[in-house]
């Protein structure tokens, strides 16, 4: 037996311990509608609530002693709802606050939130249709005493009727895809920015980001999908240095021109076939410089989809 494979079976012999662990209430689903006035505000959101903390004696003793109900947990939730939300940064910030203060052995956490949008019908004050083009979404990471704000966006549909080509790519005997100087360029603009600071207005910030990310898709003659995420990333960073790195997942959503010539009519570049799978998916982060060493911040490990 060599030693390589002696070490190799030396190792899963040590004692079973407990590893890195969270627990919560999941998905809380909450909508807020606000009186004040006759014109009513509404408030949609899905919040999850998930702790960190000592909680090995429920894992390995059964003893509940520290674990905060998760049922505790939706209520709470509902409970800081009756003072409304604001924004679903500043609302994950007050729970944040609430558990790891309340609780001595939660050391921290995660929590996380969906916004979704309603709009109004016909400017009317008490009467919404809902928006389905798009998600907002936060998480705050506490761990230690550090609070980790990461704020985004979900699926918001954008297209581009020309200003894209796509040509200079490589080609072996397996590429059969033509090279274009003209085409429709469509994604769905999934993204998260991490905020080094928590003290933003990030009802702004959001509205200014998200802005600006749809101009420098509409105004970027782009050669690649790739190009212009870089500059929805790099004019956004540029607008805002409250914020530390933006990371994207963006699917190119294809449109191939119909073959129109069996019916004897011309294509003039005006008819086309959307596919929605197979597609092509591009992801990046786009940051500032750091140096050299270090450490990605632990609130990605927990937030699947980006690279």
């Amino acid at each position: 037996m060599t030693a390589t494979t002696t070490e190799s079976a030396a190792t899963g012999t040590g004692r079973i311990v407990l590893g890195s662990n969270q627990y919560g209430k999941a998905e809380v689903r909450l909508v807020k509608i606000t009186r004040d006035t006759a014109r009513h505000e509404i408030e949609d959101l899905s919040v999850t609530s998930l702790l960190h903390g000592d909680f090995e004696s429920a894992h390995i003793d059964g003893d509940n002693a520290h674990v905060v109900a998760t049922d505790t947990q939706k209520n709470t939730i509902y409970s800081f709802a009756r003072d409304g939300v604001g924004s679903p940064e500043a609302f994950l910030l007050r729970l944040g606050k609430h558990f790891t203060e309340s609780f001595d052995w939660v050391s921290g956490g995660r929590w996380a939130a969906e916004q979704y949008s309603w709009n109004r019908i016909d400017d009317h004050d008490h009467a919404f249709f809902k928006n389905k083009s798009e998600t907002r979404t936060a998480v705050l990471h506490v761990e230690n005493g550090e609070r980790t704000l990461v704020a985004g966006i979900s699926d918001l549909t954008v297209l581009k009727s020309t200003g894209s080509e796509f040509h200079g790519f490589p080609r072996d005997r397996y590429t059969t895809l033509g090279e274009t100087t003209e085409r429709i360029l469509a994604t769905d603009v999934t993204t998260r920015w991490r905020y080094n600071t928590t003290d933003v207005d990030f009802n702004s910030v959001y509205d200014s980001v998200r802005l600006i990310m749809l101009k420098a898709f509409a105004d970027t003659h782009s050669t690649a999908l790739q190009q212009s995420m870089f500059q929805m990333g790099k004019q956004a960073l540029e607008a805002h240095p409250e914020i530390e790195e933006i990371k994207f997942s963006l699917p190119n959503n294809h449109h191939f021109l119909v073959d129109l010539s069996p019916f004897d009519l011309d294509n003039p570049n005006e008819v086309f076939f959307a596919a929605d799978r197979p597609y092509g998916l591009i992801e990046a982060t786009i940051k500032r410089e750091q140096p050299e060493g270090t450490a990605e911040a632990a609130v990605w490990a927990n937030t699947p989809g980006f690279c």
